[in-house]
């Protein structure tokens, strides 16, 4: 632990500094001063329309994408990195992460944590994350906004990690999803985001606005992972859903609902929400009226093994772990019905459900059940980027957006897989992985290994 902490220290004190050096005159750093500099990769994948570019450089200057050339129509003057035999993707965007939230602690054990583990937790998580590929989060909801105090930190240099569009707090009814529900009555407790009634929930909306949110999480159905509440149940009325909505909406904020229940969805839907988190007992209509008015659903559908096998082993309460059987399949064969109907769908983990870093392994079980590689890397890419409404900085590799890249060896078009162990990544413009590097030029502005 005490190693681990000592990397972080030193990772977080060369991210702050203003010189980036290079190991080697060749492989320049955008140092935000005008430098130029570029990769060169075997293959490119451009994520619009699927296809496999061969042989492209990507110049990068002050954190951007600035030129894209042929190998061989390269300047003269420009210092190009070989990546060599590797794929380039955009960075990859995961729609629905809790970054401050730690899957080691348990249940009874978050009553004894503290706001500031929470923001500590997450600069080490956002450093996890960043690493593994994703330069581009959506945070879902926090203790006491800290998830949008380490993205204003990330946003200042101060600390590494991914961009972040965050919901602040999440909003929730008393003794429903979004409170903690372990107290006894004395303690007369409940969450900060907790809101009740039409009014109530728009003050709460404006609460998000005032402290800086990017935009609005709810609950509006139960949930698998706290207890006293079923995932099928409704937990927001309809006019408490319009009113939250409608609030959000005209201030400018998007909204996320976490659902599970078949008619919670089509609620929240009806009520305009930009996107249904989990949608585990989605039905037809539900389907069909996601379709219909272009919501997006994100459909964690790793993580019900996670549960299941980590859940069982270190004992985690008897109500999640069978809340979580009851979800998981039928979650599954719903994804499968979305993508056969053509519903838009946003790739998205609840990544703090289970470690950090590993948000990739969901790729495997998205092609499992029903999507096409192309498909499922345009779901973390371009499409996500449309829903967080950050499509016109990142999403894709092309001139004038953030030089946010992702590099894998091999193919992951033939091998999804590929995607969990990335080897090369630009984030804003900086390299924060790199394990393309002969390994006697060590760089200062790698972060070292964990």
């Amino acid at each position: 632990m005490d190693t681990y902490r000592g990397t972080l220290m030193c990772w977080a004190l060369m991210w702050g500094t203003s010189t980036w050096a290079s190991a080697a005159a060749a492989e320049p750093v955008d140092t935000g001063q005008g430098t130029t500099w570029a990769v060169h990769a075997e293959r490119l994948i451009d994520v619009r329309d699927g296809s496999v570019q061969r042989d492209v450089v990507v110049a990068v200057r002050d954190g951007r994408i600035h030129a894209l050339y042929a190998a061989g129509k390269v300047p003269a003057d420009l210092a190009v990195r070989e990546l060599g035999a590797v794929t380039l993707l955009p960075g990859l965007i995961d729609a629905h992460t809790h970054l401050t939230g730690d899957p080691k602690i348990g249940t009874w054990e978050t009553l004894g944590r503290s706001e500031a583990n929470d923001a500590i937790t997450g600069v080490a998580n956002a450093l996890a994350t960043v690493r593994a590929g994703f330069t581009t989060v959506r945070e879902l909801g926090a203790y006491n906004h800290s998830s949008s105090a380490l993205r204003d930190a990330i946003d200042r240099g101060e600390v590494p990690g991914p961009r972040i569009r965050s919901a602040g707090i999440w909003i929730g009814m008393r003794g429903g999803h979004c409170d903690t529900n372990l107290l006894a009555p004395q303690y007369a407790h409940y969450d900060a985001g907790i809101a009740d009634g039409p009014w109530a929930v728009r003050a709460m909306v404006r609460e998000m606005a005032k402290y800086g949110a990017d935009l609005v999480k709810f609950c509006a159905s139960g949930g698998v992972t706290t207890v006293g509440n079923e995932p099928g149940t409704q937990q927001y009325t309809t006019e408490e859903m319009d009113a939250l909505v409608d609030e959000a909406h005209r201030l400018g904020m998007k909204v996320a609902a976490h659902a599970h229940g078949a008619e919670a969805i089509k609620t929240a839907i009806r009520a305009g929400v930009d996107s249904v988190e989990h949608a585990s007992l989605i039905d037809e209509e539900g389907l069909r009226l996601a379709k219909q008015r272009g919501t997006w659903l994100v459909m964690d559908v790793y993580n019900g093994d996670y549960i299941e096998e980590v859940g069982s082993k270190e004992g985690w309460l008897a109500e999640i772990l069978r809340k979580n059987r009851e979800t998981t399949d039928v979650q599954r064969e719903g994804f499968r019905r979305a993508v056969r109907l053509g519903v838009p769908l946003a790739f998205g983990t609840d990544a703090g459900i289970y470690p950090h870093g590993d948000n990739a392994i969901q790729f495997d079980y998205m092609v499992r059940f029903g999507m096409t590689p192309i498909q499922a890397i345009r779901s973390a890419t371009l499409d996500a980027a449309r829903l967080l409404g950050v499509d016109a900085e990142t999403g894709s590799i092309e001139v004038g957006k953030a030089a946010d890249l992702v590099a894998v060896a091999g193919d992951p078009l033939q091998d999804i897989a590929l995607l969990r162990h990335p080897r090369f990544v630009v984030a804003r413009g900086r390299i924060v992985r790199d394990e393309l590097r002969t390994p006697s030029l060590p760089s200062p502005y790698v972060a070292p290994a964990q």
